[in-house]
């Protein structure tokens, strides 16, 4: 036992003060472990097997947890079954953030899993300030020592911890931001709570040129290069001011629309500029999939499709186009939803209600030119700007459509095969169609920092045209997107997708839309048919323009 450390039983519960450091935990028997004791007869233990008992559970938690919060990494990091990285991050929980004054009480144990509570004070350059949160383990049995040992992973220290991150205190690596949006409006993470990790990306990149001065935090941070996540401030710094193209209306809308379904996003743009008006992501993490995600946008992408055919003179919104149950290519058989047909209809026709034979069948003819596998990726490109390495001011995914062949090239028309989309790059097809050519997406306005904005040629006015006319004739009459645009005025079309990947068991949802000049797309993973979840998100968002 260290020298300064009182241990005392009160109420049949363990007390360990040392060093500041105080540990309120299970009643502890024959020793630290409460069992092995001091057995010395020559005779050696049973290996035990299977799951850890309750008994070996609740002790072996309370020994870490009264370890950690005395500060003895090695020993906590023993019990552990990871003890080398368990010792780094230990040490570094007071070491580097600083935690003082640890209090950890151990919750009603759920079979192997021990819930818990940790309060404390971080301290750093004379400033301190509590925090309490709560967090729980696992205990296993060790491969080779059979064991009960701490299941170690990083959220063991703090539940917002993913492997490979850590806790630091000190000085903030960039100054705080106070964003607006394009009226000056500010745009705080409690008020619009999706726009989190955003805004900290924001901070990471433009938080010197806003301005500001650096504060002292708490923080999460990783060598990823990923931006750090306060998790405490200690002393502010002063907030510069960083200007986006962000709508607060419009973004709350987003907040509120992502809200009513599970792992969905969204994404709004302005056609005429290339403004990004919100960003709203629904997901169990953090993860910006409005404009990071890489998903197979199902028949959204029917609209690059058409100007494809427009363009190459296979297609016209006017002419006819047949629609066959199916459609066979190179020996694999295309369906449309339920094998519905439509007899002597149009492109428009076809698009409104998402054949998708229409679109393969029709296609044919470029194979024989020898440009079926490349004719859709150099119009998504040059008419589209798709996969033109947008500079918005935040890492986003700006589509891909690689060349193919074979089957796969009529699944790529329909938005299968290996094309991959995100919503921003969705958002930015029915925005490109709407202005009659591609401005690319920003986030910030280009003159904060002077980046090379990605260009691409304008539609033809008759491509422009027959585009909007596609996406209006899906919110009309028996469209696809009626029930989801009702409630959306003025000069609107849409088109909505869905697509499966990895045996799903339901697929994926996507809508895109317009009205006025205001452009959104939205992905809710999972989400069944393109108007069932992804239209009422893009809707509600809509309305707000």
């Amino acid at each position: 036992m260290r020298s300064g450390v009182k241990i005392t039983i009160v109420g049949g519960v363990l007390t360990v003060v040392g060093g500041g450091v105080l540990y309120l935990g299970y009643n502890l028997v024959n020793g630290v472990m409460g069992y092995g004791g001091s057995d010395t007869t020559a005779q050696a233990a049973p290996v035990r097997t299977g799951p850890p008992s309750a008994d070996e559970t609740t002790k072996t938690a309370a020994a870490f947890l009264a370890a950690w919060a005395k500060g003895d990494s090695a020993t906590a990091a023993g019990l552990t079954d990871n003890r080398a990285v368990a010792r780094t991050e230990l040490a570094g929980f007071h070491d580097q953030a600083h935690f003082t004054h640890v209090v950890i009480k151990p919750g009603e144990r759920r079979g192997t899993t021990v819930p818990y509570t940790v309060k404390a004070e971080v301290s750093y350059d004379g400033r301190t300030k509590p925090l309490s949160y709560a967090s729980e383990l696992r205990i296993v049995r060790g491969r080779t020592t059979h064991k009960p040992l701490v299941d170690w992973r990083s959220s063991v220290l703090h539940p917002q911890l993913r492997d490979g991150e850590y806790l630091v205190t000190g000085a903030s690596e960039t100054p705080e931001i106070r964003a607006v949006d394009h009226e000056g409006r500010t745009l705080a993470k409690e008020e619009y709570p999706s726009l989190g990790p955003l805004l900290d990306g924001l901070r990471e990149k433009y938080g010197r040129k806003a301005g500001g001065t650096a504060g002292i935090e708490l923080r999460i941070d990783n060598a990823s290069g990923e931006p750090a996540r306060t998790l405490l401030t200690l002393r502010k710094g002063r907030a510069g001011t960083l200007h986006t193209t962000l709508d607060a209306d419009v973004q709350a809308a987003a907040e509120r629309a992502v809200k009513s379904y599970p792992e969905s996003s969204v994404v709004a743009v302005r056609p005429s500029t290339g403004e990004i008006r919100a960003v709203a992501n629904n997901r169990a993490d953090d993860y910006n999939a409005a404009m990071l995600g890489k998903v197979a946008p199902g028949s959204t992408m029917k609209i690059v499709t058409a100007a494809m055919m427009i363009e190459n003179g296979v297609g016209d919104a006017n002419a006819k186009a047949a629609c066959p149950p199916t459609v066979s290519w190179e020996g694999y058989t295309f369906h449309n939803l339920d094998d519905f047909s439509i007899a002597d209809g149009t492109l428009t026709d076809a698009f409104a209600r998402s054949c998708n034979t229409a679109f393969i069948k029709a296609v044919k003819p470029l194979n024989d030119r020898g440009v079926a596998g490349t004719a859709l990726g150099s119009t998504a490109r040059d008419s589209f700007g798709l996969g033109g390495d947008w500079q918005t001011g935040l890492p986003s995914f700006d589509g891909s459509v690689p060349e193919s062949s074979g089957v796969e090239s009529a699944a790529s028309y329909i938005g299968q095969g290996k094309v991959q989309m995100s919503p921003l790059a969705m958002a930015s097809v029915t925005a490109t169609v709407v202005n009659g050519g591609f401005r690319q997406p920003v986030l910030v306005p280009q003159s904060l920092d002077g980046r090379t904005l990605a260009t691409a040629r304008p539609l033809s006015p008759a491509v422009a045209r027959q585009l909007r006319q596609l996406m209006h004739a899906a919110t009309v009459g028996r469209g696809t997107a009626v029930a989801a645009m009702a409630s959306v005025g003025g000069a609107k079309g849409a088109k909505t997708g869905s697509a499966e990947k990895d045996g799903q068991s339901r697929s994926n949802s996507w809508f895109t839309g317009y009205s006025g000049d205001l452009a959104a797309a939205a992905l809710v993973q999972s989400g069944g048919h393109g108007g069932d979840a992804a239209g009422p998100v893009v809707a509600q968002v809509l309305r707000a323009g």
